[in-house]
């Protein structure tokens, strides 16, 4: 019974293995190879011992074998796509580096936020295969982006806020230079049930007063940078499409949230 398991468990593994690599030319060559070494060994075996324990004995270590050099063809599937790669890629935030996509995956380390990074345009679970330092490793997919984060409007966000994961990557970007350059706001507003918001492409940034003025200034100052859409605050918006207009007056909303006084709304493309 220990062995017939053994054996269905190894025969699933290598079916699998062989079955995903397969494809690979040169991986096909690996394990051919590998195949018929095992082949040639199995009269040597069957003089050791009787039919019945023989039959068992070979076909365990023939799945064995073919198991162990499914692994090693994907570890050679990985080198060759970290040889190929030739794609770049921005970390938009501190992300953590694994060693594998899986949910066993070992953390090996973290790399900063700015950062362009080698792809190799594998994914998996949610992740993303990059380069560093000539190995593979894994992030999670959604905070990469192909344009460079903003650098020279603010700094780092040091106070402890973040925007959830799923918000667009322009709400990422404001979140970053809001934070950098007003750390004493430590309030915004992303996913809710209704418009934009529900798209991730809008974010309130609650702050009052003048203050609320420094802030959608300095959003409007970099609009292009963080791929701003349009502002709304001390009910007044600006938009990229009517720009020459400046900031309009909006109707009355009937309540001081409505009529964004209480903070910034920043939509973003």
């Amino acid at each position: 019974m220990t062995i017939a398991a053994s054996v269905s468990t190894l025969a699933t593994l290598a079916v699998v293995g062989v079955g995903v690599l397969g494809s690979d030319p040169e991986i096909k060559e690996v394990v051919s190879a590998n195949q018929a070494s095992i082949g040639g060994a199995a009269p040597e075996r069957k003089q050791e011992v009787s039919r019945s324990s023989g039959r068992a004995s070979l076909d365990l270590d023939q799945l064995s074998a073919s198991a162990t050099y499914s692994r090693s063809a994907n570890r050679l599937a990985t080198q060759r796509a970290v040889k190929s790669a030739d794609s770049k890629l921005w970390t938009t935030e501190e992300l953590n580096l694994w060693d594998a996509p899986t949910d066993g995956a070992t953390q090996v380390g973290s790399i900063d936020a700015g950062k362009q990074v080698l792809v190799t345009g594998r994914e998996q679970n949610g992740r993303t295969e990059i380069v560093v330092g000539g190995r593979s490793r894994w992030v999670t997919a959604d905070y990469l982006d192909d344009e460079k984060p903003v650098e020279g409007i603010g700094g780092e966000c040091t106070n402890g806020t973040s925007v959830p994961s799923g918000v667009s990557p322009n709400i990422v970007k404001v979140h970053a230079a809001v934070c950098a350059a007003f750390p004493d706001i430590t309030t915004y507003g992303t996913f809710r049930g209704d418009g934009e918001h529900s798209q991730g492409l809008a974010v309130d940034i609650m702050v009052s007063g003048d203050r609320g003025y420094q802030v959608r200034d300095f959003v409007r100052e970099h609009y292009a940078e963080l791929g701003v859409n349009y502002i709304i605050y001390s009910q007044q918006i600006w938009s990229v499409d009517r720009s020459g207009e400046g900031w309009r007056g909006m109707e009355d909303r009937g309540s001081t949230t409505a009529n964004h006084y209480d903070h910034v709304h920043v939509t973003t493309y």
